[in-house]
C-alpha cells in the first residue's frame, strides 16, 4: 500500500509553523511497511484542497491528512472534503456532548461556532479524539482511502495511534518486521563501509536514520509468507550487523542513548553529576527526561562564568589563566570539584567555544573538551564540531553521554 501526507494550513506555508507532523506520520507509517511516495502542503481553499485530493489519489490508496479541522472560519477541511466526495453534512450529536462535557470542565463558555464543528461529511467514521474536540475522520471509496485529523501534534498523534494506525494494518495483510540498531560515535558513510557488504548475503531492507552524534540503522523485511521465517531471516541480519559494529552500539528500537546510561549506572549502582558550561545544563536536561532519574543522578552544576568554575567547582585561578577555560586541565578540575560539590560517584564535564563568536586561531568555534571521571580516575577529549551554536550543543551532549558509556563499561 502507498501512502501520501497532505497538510492543509497557511501557516505552513508561509514558514510560520513546521510541518512535524509529516515526519512523524512518515515514520509510524513506514514501521508497519506502508511505502509514503508524497509529501504536500496545500493553503486553505476549497480549490487546493480539492484539486490536492485528487492529486494524492493519484499516487497512492491513501492519503493521511492533517489541519482545518477546528471551529475557526479558516478551517474549511471537512466542507472541501464533503463536496470532493459529493455529499451532504451531517450534525454528530456524539462530538457535540463530547465538547459539551471538555467545556464544562474547564468553565468554557460554548459558542456557535463550536456548535457548527459538530457537522461531518456524510460519509465519515469517526475516530475518537480523547486530547481535543475535533474527531479524526475515515473515509472509503473503492480501493481508496482517507484520514483526516487536525493538525495539532499531540492530538493528531493520539487519533494516528489509536485509530488511523489500526485501521490500516487490518488493510494491509502483508507481514512487516522491523529492528531498529542505535550506534553512537561513527558516522553513516563509516557504517555503510562495514555493514554492506555482510548484508550483500541477508535479503533485508536498510535504512539509515542519522543525527548529531549517532546514527539509527533500520533493518527490515516483509512477505506474504511464513511469519517466524521472515523473523528468523531478519535477526540473522541483525547479528550480521551486531558482530560488525559492536563497540558502537548502544541500544535498539526506541531505547535512547541517555535510557542506557541510566541502566548501567543503575546496575553499577552508583550516582551521577554533571558540570556544564558550554551547554548550559543540556546534558543533565537529557538525563532528567528519563523516569525515575532520580535513583542514579544527583544533580547538575551549571558553570557558565569563570567565577563558578573557580568558586564552586574549585578550579583555580592559575589554570584558569594559563590554559583558559576551555581546556583539558580545567574540566578535568570540573570533574573533580563536581564529584566533591555533588557527592556524586562519577562525573561528566564539559566546556567550550559553541559559537557563534567567541573563537580564535587556537580554539576555533566548535572546539569542545569533555571529561569523564570517579574518585580515582579522570579521562578528557578534545573535540571540534560546526560552527553552528545549537549543533554544537547537541554534538557536546551525546559524545559526552557516550564518553560516559565506555567509562561505565570499563570501570
Amino acid at each position: 500500500m502507498k501512502a501520501t501526507i497532505l497538510a492543509v494550513g497557511d501557516e505552513i506555508l508561509v514558514g510560520q509553523t513546521v510541518n512535524t507532523n509529516a515526519t512523524w506520520i512518515s515514520e509510524k507509517l513506514s514501521e508497519i511497511g506502508i511505502e509514503v511516495v508524497w509529501h504536500l502542503s496545500v493553503a486553505d481553499t476549497m480549490a487546493a484542497i480539492q484539486n490536492a485530493l485528487a492529486i494524492c489519489f493519484e499516487q497512492a490508496d491513501l492519503i493521511i491528512m492533517t489541519g482545518g479541522l477546528g471551529p475557526t472560519k479558516d478551517d474549511i477541511t471537512k466542507k472541501a472534503i464533503a463536496s470532493y466526495y459529493q455529499v451532504e453534512s451531517t450534525f454528530s450529536r456524539e462530538t457535540y456532548a463530547q465538547i459539551i462535557e471538555i467545556f464544562k470542565r474547564r468553565n468554557i463558555p460554548l459558542t456557535q461556532a463550536h456548535h457548527d464543528q459538530c457537522y461531518m461529511p456524510s460519509n465519515a467514521t469517526l475516530m475518537t479524539n480523547k486530547m481535543g474536540t475535533a474527531p479524526g475522520m475515515w473515509f472509503q471509496e473503492g480501493s481508496k482511502f482517507l484520514a483526516s485529523m487536525p493538525g495539532v501534534p499531540y492530538e493528531m498523534q493520539y487519533i494516528m495511534t489509536y485509530g488511523v494506525l489500526r485501521k490500516i494494518q487490518a488493510l494491509n495483510r502483508q507481514i512487516y518486521r522491523k529492528k531498529t540498531i542505535r550506534t553512537v560515535g561513527i558516522g553513516e558513510t563509516s557504517i555503510a563501509e562495514i555493514i554492506e557488504p555482510r548484508l550483500e548475503q541477508h535479503d533485508v531492507g536498510l535504512a539509515y536514520l542519522p543525527s548529531p552524534g549517532g546514527v539509527r540503522i533500520r533493518l527490515y523485511k516483509q512477505g506474504n509468507g511464513n511469519a517466524g521465517l521472515i523473523e528468523q531471516s531478519l535477526a540473522r541480519a541483525v547479528d550480521a550487523v551486531k558482530d560488525a559494529i559492536a563497540p558502537y552500539i548502544y541500544g535498539f528500537d526506541d531505547e535512547e542513548l541517555e535510557a542506557h546510561i541510566g541502566k548501567l549506572l543503575m546496575q553499577k549502582k552508583i550516582m551521577l553529576g554533571t558540570a556544564e558550561s558550554c551547554t548550559g545544563g543540556f546534558i543533565a536536561h537529557r538525563i532528567t527526561s528519563i523516569a525515575g532519574s532520580s535513583r542514579y543522578f544527583k544533580g547538575s552544576i551549571i558553570a557558565y562564568c569563570n567565577e563558578i568554575k573557580r568558586d564552586v567547582l574549585a578550579v583555580t585561578n592559575e589554570i584558569l589563566n594559563t590554559h583558559g577555560a576551555v581546556s583539558q586541565e580545567t574540566v578535568e578540575q570540573m570533574v573533580r570539584g563536581g564529584i566533591k560539590s555533588l557527592s556524586c560517584d562519577v562525573a561528566i564535564a564539559v566546556s567550550g567555544i559553541s559559537g557563534p563568536g567567541g573563537g580564535t586561531v587556537e580554539k576555533p568555534v566548535g572546539t569542545v573538551w569533555i571529561s569523564v571521571g570517579d574518585h580515582t580516575k579522570v579521562i578528557s577529549k578534545r573535540f571540534l564540531f560546526t560552527k553552528d551554536r545549537i549543533v554544537n550543543i547537541k554534538y557536546t551532549a551525546v559524545y559526552a553521554l557516550d564518553m560516559l558509556r565506555k567509562f561505565l563499561i570499563g570501570r
